[in-house]
């Protein structure tokens, strides 16, 4: 039987694709790509979202905002900075301050030197709970990404170059 009767036949296993930007390894088009971005956000936020949550009584929001704090210089961030390290909102940022402060993690202060500009200051129970839950959250998204296998380093890379072309420019 040649080529032509396996396609006329129909057999799917034996048929040659149309479409060659269905083949493995061809390049994908700009909607695969972005479904692809979309699907993978969404699903490992939510796994780790609730990781933190059951495991740590943190959303990933509020995990993310515990470790720009704590990374800052004397544990002090003020709202701009940790908004600008998120990406969110400064509403957005200090809603998710507000939770934090009322859970015990940090503090709202003003510097005696710049009564101007609030920052958030990271507690004792803060820095406890930050270091817990950034041992899960790594952890857990070491697992995941390993995924990648040996493209890890190719696709970092090129999120990166997305992401820079992207930046908001203020």
């Amino acid at each position: 039987m040649g080529s032509e009767d396996v396609l006329a036949a129909g057999t799917p296993s034996d048929a040659v694709p149309s479409d060659p930007a269905t083949l493995p390894g061809a390049a994908p088009r700009p909607a695969e790509t972005w479904l692809r971005i979309v699907q993978v956000h969404d699903r490992i936020t939510h796994r780790v979202d609730s990781a933190l949550h059951r495991d740590h009584d943190l959303s990933l929001t509020g995990f993310e905002a515990l470790r720009r704090i704590a990374e800052a210089p004397g544990e002090r961030a003020t709202m701009g900075e940790v908004a600008e390290a998120l990406g969110l909102s400064r509403a957005g940022v200090t809603s998710t301050v507000g939770r934090l402060v009322e859970q015990g993690l940090v503090v709202r202060e003003r510097r005696p030197g710049d009564r101007r500009l609030l920052h958030a200051r990271l507690t004792d129970a803060g820095r406890a709970r930050v270091r817990a839950a950034a041992a899960s959250h790594d952890e857990l998204v070491a697992h995941l990404l390993a995924l990648l296998g040996n493209d890890a380093a190719v696709v970092t890379d090129a999120l990166a170059r997305v992401s820079a072309a992207t930046r908001i420019r203020r």
